[in-house]
């Protein structure tokens, strides 16, 4: 699989929240055979709040809006552009999606399942080590913006 708009997109995406795993072009040729890629129209539902499944998507082209059900109408957590992840909690638990993922323009995506994951911790540790670790340091940044916007001002 042609890797090469996503390798792009990854590595010029400019954001404290980028998915910037450390893996050479071999890596990422390896790490495309566990991904499967996606061509979506606008409005269609990526991730439907609510819903139980391990999947992280990775964001070729177009854009995609972040926002929950119940939430006022308009109100988004987030665009994201080519080059974001997004869904990357659920690589590390099981549970529910907290928001709604809907593609705002006609986009690519790619898809790592949480079977896959596995079998590439089986197959590569070291390669499944550092995609986890880059998806965990976007989780990171992601919750920690959430709490600053949370905290009361003095």
């Amino acid at each position: 699989m042609d890797i090469g708009g996503l390798l792009t997109a990854v590595q010029t995406l400019n954001g404290d929240d980028a998915f910037r795993p450390r893996l050479n072009h071999e890596q990422w040729r390896v790490l495309s055979q566990y991904l499967s890629r996606h061509e979506m129209r606008a409005g269609e539902l990526l991730i439907r709040q609510g819903d139980s499944d391990r999947a992280m998507y990775l964001l070729e082209q177009g854009s995609l809006q972040v926002y929950a059900t119940g939430a006022p109408p308009g109100t988004r957590i987030a665009i994201l552009r080519p080059g974001a992840v997004v869904g990357e909690l659920s690589l590390f638990v099981d549970g529910t999606r907290g928001a709604n993922v809907e593609t705002m323009t006609p986009c690519i995506v790619w898809v790592l399942r949480g079977p896959r994951i596995e079998e590439l911790a089986q197959r590569v540790p070291a390669l499944a080590l550092e995609v986890l670790r880059a998806a965990g340091a976007v989780m990171a940044v992601r919750m920690r913006a959430t709490m600053t916007r949370q905290m009361p001002m003095a």
